[in-house]
């Protein structure tokens, strides 16, 4: 199986207006999306498309056949969402949907996901990577889908044209709600390098012509199997609980720093290119 684990370390550096750091360890699941029958027959603990201690659904991801929120003129398609294709839509498809809609020719031969997985039915993932191969096995595309605490979520796409040296490079304005603690309209600065038996993923925030701050994903890889997945139950209990848990601990640090905030509804309209717009834009959206 080329699927596997990755146990991981995560910082996030802020700069600007005052210094904010920290770290945290998780573990993410890296399938390869031609290989979740396999993964589910050789594992008892990992429930694919079903409920269990872990689980993946397909479904959790790259919504592509719901609506898009606000659709820039270069966006996905004219009437804001995708063809919709009868029978089973697998994830592996609507990553191909989604490369074909945003001008890519090729259809991937194979794609690789990196996420957490579900624990105990409760999932949030801050950002998930996908990375495409073509026939040959070179790295033809990636995805950084990004979700914020609202629900809502939004793919950025680094073609070929992003990539060189080893990496996709992006930077491209950010045009959605992440954080109370970061405008709208800052960019991200992607820098994504495909997996090998090492993890190195790095979002940066740049902003007014500074950097403002930085994440880092860094891992290594781990079997796919029962006995890691129940090792790392033990080692990171409630993973996706702690994670949201984090986010609320440290959005409430930078406020007692007090680093000015931004609310979600004050700039709607560059909010763009989202699925599962929040109550706050549909209600300013309609008003």
């Amino acid at each position: 199986m080329k699927s596997r684990l990755f146990e991981c370390r995560i910082m996030h550096d802020r700069f600007v207006p005052k210094r904010h750091r920290f770290v945290y360890r998780v573990f993410m699941l890296c399938l390869d999306l031609d290989e979740l029958e396999l993964v589910a027959q050789s594992t008892r603990l990992l429930g694919i498309n079903r409920g269990g201690l872990f689980g993946f659904k397909e479904k959790d991801f790259l919504p592509t056949r719901d609506p898009i929120h606000n659709p820039s003129a270069a966006n996905i398609a004219p009437d804001a969402t995708l063809p919709r294709v009868e029978g089973t839509h697998t994830l592996k498809q609507r990553v191909a949907d989604f490369l074909t809609a945003q001008g890519e020719s090729a259809k991937p031969s194979r794609v690789e996901l990196i996420a957490m997985p579900r624990v105990a039915g409760y999932l949030f993932n801050p950002v998930s990577f996908y990375f495409c191969y073509d026939e040959f096995d070179h790295p033809c595309a990636a995805i950084a889908e990004v979700t914020n605490t609202f629900g809502e979520m939004k793919p950025f796409l680094l073609d070929r044209s992003c990539w060189g040296r080893g990496a996709f490079r992006l930077r491209v304005p950010k045009h959605f709600y992440v954080s109370p603690f970061s405008d709208v309209d800052v960019a991200f600065d992607f820098r994504l390098r495909p997996v090998g038996d090492q993890l190195a993923l790095q979002i940066d925030d740049h902003a007014d012509g500074q950097r403002t701050l930085t994440s880092l994903l860094t891992g290594r890889a781990r079997p796919l199997n029962d006995r890691t997945l129940l090792w790392f139950f033990i080692k990171y209990p409630l993973l996706t609980l702690k994670v949201i848990t984090g986010i609320h601990w440290h959005a409430f640090l930078l406020y007692l720093k007090k680093i000015p905030w931004f609310r979600k509804a004050a700039r709607p309209a560059d909010q763009r290119d989202l699925f599962h717009p929040h109550d706050s834009l549909n209600a300013r959206s309609h008003s």
